[in-house]
């Protein structure tokens, strides 16, 4: 079976010349559906199983899709209270499979997104997977970035400032369309940047569906691609935006969130305030420097799905989730005393 991006004879060649012992017989493996991103692969030998992830084909964004990033802060959290899978190999050399790639543990888990799985959740499970969600993310933010080696994994100084600035060259580097008040959302951000609080370590793209769950408890976060040394605001706002704001205009992810039976985001709020004691005042902010984060990473996939670049389903409705968001930007800095 061809598998676009992994060529399973050069993979083998590879372990067994440069990681002896690792692997066993002949290697198969399968596309693991449901991400936007980096493509991720389940590889076995037929005697134990790892996973694979690499930035996808085509079009890639300056500083996206940066696997040793991903390896590097997984490695970094195996000893923490933050569930990851342990990591067990990067390959920077791009001759091998045509870009870099690592390997990781299989961890085995649910993933939530769609609404017939959270339909079998009772109402209190929902609650309780919602309460280990948010406990998930406050247990990030409160790790000490230098006890675990990542006191330079990001320049917590004007971060704020800079993501604007960035998602603004990214919007510019893949933007295929005209996308009516997308400047004037970018420019609204950058004249209203509030003052961050301590640094922590940032997820970047924390929602239900990068976390693998057994039961009501997390398991293992996923996705770390986006990760850095920052505001840790950024994570709740974008949570947020999945959470009550992206759900009716979601053809990808169905299913979670308020409008299924699990906690408003005003709860979400709460108990993130409760267990960090953080500053939330300026929380509008973020929930719009969100809407604009995902409207330029959801263009982004729009344009490498017209150029054909995108491996999967479900890329065709993702332009259409763009407009939306700008607009629920724009209404949030409206509205600068709103939580949520």
């Amino acid at each position: 079976m061809h598998l676009p991006g992994l060529d399973l004879d050069r993979l083998h060649a590879y372990l067994t010349r440069e990681h002896p012992g690792l692997v066993g017989g002949r290697l198969s493996a399968e596309l693991v559906t449901g991400g936007r991103s980096n493509l991720t692969y389940v590889v076995t030998d037929g005697r134990a199983e790892w996973v694979l992830r690499r930035p996808p084909l085509g079009h890639v964004l300056a500083t996206a899709h940066d696997v040793a990033r991903e390896h590097r802060v997984m490695t970094a959290l195996a000893d923490t209270d933050v569930p990851v899978p342990a990591t067990v190999l990067l390959c920077t050399d791009p001759d091998v499979l045509g870009a870099p790639f690592y390997l990781m543990e299989r961890v085995h888990g649910t993933v939530y997104r769609t609404r017939e799985q959270t339909a079998a959740l009772s109402e209190a499970d929902r609650w309780r997977l919602s309460r280990a969600l948010v406990d998930t993310l406050a247990d990030l933010h409160q790790v000490d970035p230098e006890a675990v080696g990542l006191g330079d994994f990001g320049r917590p100084d004007g971060f704020l400032a800079r993501q604007v600035r960035r998602w603004s060259t990214q919007l510019a580097a893949s933007r295929s369309r005209p996308l009516p008040g997308i400047e004037r959302l970018a420019d609204t951000l950058a004249g209203t940047v509030p003052k961050s609080g301590p640094p922590a370590i940032v997820h970047g793209d924390f929602r239900l569906d990068n976390l693998l769950t057994r039961g009501t408890s997390v398991v293992a976060v996923l996705d770390w691609e986006m990760s850095t040394l920052g505001d840790p605001l950024t994570d709740l706002g974008l949570l947020l935006v999945y959470w009550d704001r992206l759900a009716d205009d979601n053809p990808v992810v169905t299913g979670v969130g308020a409008d299924y039976g699990f906690p408003p985001g005003a709860t979400l709020v709460e108990w993130y305030a409760a267990r960090t004691g953080a500053d939330l005042s300026a929380l509008p902010w973020y929930v719009a420097l969100a809407c604009f984060k995902l409207a330029v990473i959801l263009e982004g996939i729009h344009y490498r799905y017209q150029l054909g670049k995108t491996v999967g389903d479900g890329f065709d409705q993702i332009g259409a989730m763009v407009p939306p968001l700008v607009e629920r930007g724009l209404e949030a800095l409206a509205h600068p005393h709103r939580r949520t």
